[in-house]
């Protein structure tokens, strides 16, 4: 599945969404009568690729990018204003336009990413492609996926959160879950807990991808009455955690998020286990929770965890 074809799938799950509710406020803008050669110190600091440019009101006028500071020392020029070499057929969206729309715009321009501004060319934020997806997540932090989208994503070797490609056999670390043993349920999560705690991770996400993956892989022996499997995937600047099963799915989200509900037969509750799904908990301590079930199929959980000074790029 190509990019767009993704965003584009998100976006007509969240077509009620506007550009406002997603962008990435934290924009950096520059005057253009500062010289280009400030523009290109602020992007090796600020480790972006192109500046939106405003006038005295703080209103677009125009954007420089790496093209431009190369074109500037090509021609002895980078100690020059920006708005000399700035161009200035800048592409916007605007902050009320819909989800769809700023897809139909990366569709059309290719751009990576652009300024959003209100209706005095303000501008407000900056929208990547990553930012539609880490906005929607923002904005519900779980994602429960309903009927025929359900079965299109259900066990995708692609992250629902990200988009990224993850690939079972190159998971850091692996765990098979075995639903028969009610014993060893979340001796996965302890092992994964001891991984990275041996890679002198914080204590502190350490202690969070244990707990949140404790109840998921509980919730497979538990509650899933199928076989399971828990993946562990590292990033630059995050870790995702993905444990799936075969099992009879959760029919309904809303009662398993509420706390004591469970499915777990008599005598695990008898044993301690099941008094609850855990839902309320993983999402308690994942940065970013995504459980996809079908009903006789399987469930899905993926959670991501950041590393701690995560900050997202600009632009």
């Amino acid at each position: 599945m190509t990019e767009n074809l993704k965003l584009a799938k998100y976006a007509a799950i969240f077509e009620g969404i506007k550009a406002g509710d997603i962008m990435s406020s934290h924009v950096v803008e520059i005057s253009g009568e500062k010289k280009i050669a400030h523009a290109k110190e602020l992007m090796k600091i600020k480790k972006i690729s192109g500046i939106p440019v405003v006038d005295e009101r703080k209103q677009l006028i125009g954007i420089i990018s790496i093209e431009d500071i190369i074109h500037a020392l090509e021609f002895n020029i980078i100690n020059d204003p920006i708005r000399k070499i700035m161009s200035t057929e800048v592409v916007t969206i605007h902050k009320d336009d819909s989800l769809v729309a700023v897809v139909d715009k990366f569709e059309n321009y290719k751009y990576g990413r652009f300024p959003v501004v209100d209706d005095e060319k303000h501008v407000l934020g900056i929208i990547s492609k990553e930012d539609i997806m880490h906005g929607i997540l923002e904005k519900f932090n779980l994602i429960y996926l309903h009927d025929q989208k359900r079965t299109s994503t259900l066990n995708s070797e692609f992250s629902i959160i990200t988009g990224e490609r993850l690939i079972s056999e190159e998971a850091e670390f692996h765990y098979p879950i075995d639903s028969n043993d009610i014993d060893a349920a979340g001796s996965g999560a302890a092992m994964l807990k001891q991984f990275l705690a041996g890679k002198n991770f914080p204590n502190d996400i350490v202690r969070r991808v244990g707990v949140a993956t404790y109840e998921a892989e509980t919730n497979v022996v538990i509650h899933s009455r199928g076989q399971g499997d828990s993946y562990f995937f590292q990033d630059e600047d995050r870790f995702i955690v993905r444990v799936v099963d075969n099992g009879i799915g959760i029919e309904d989200l809303e009662k398993a998020m509420k706390e004591g509900y469970s499915t777990a037969p008599d005598y695990i509750r008898e044993r301690g286990f099941g008094a609850g799904m855990g839902i309320a908990n993983m999402k308690r301590f994942a940065d970013k929770l995504v459980i996809i079930s079908e009903k006789n199929a399987g469930t899905q959980v993926e959670m991501i965890f950041y590393l701690p000074q995560q900050t997202w790029p600009i632009i």
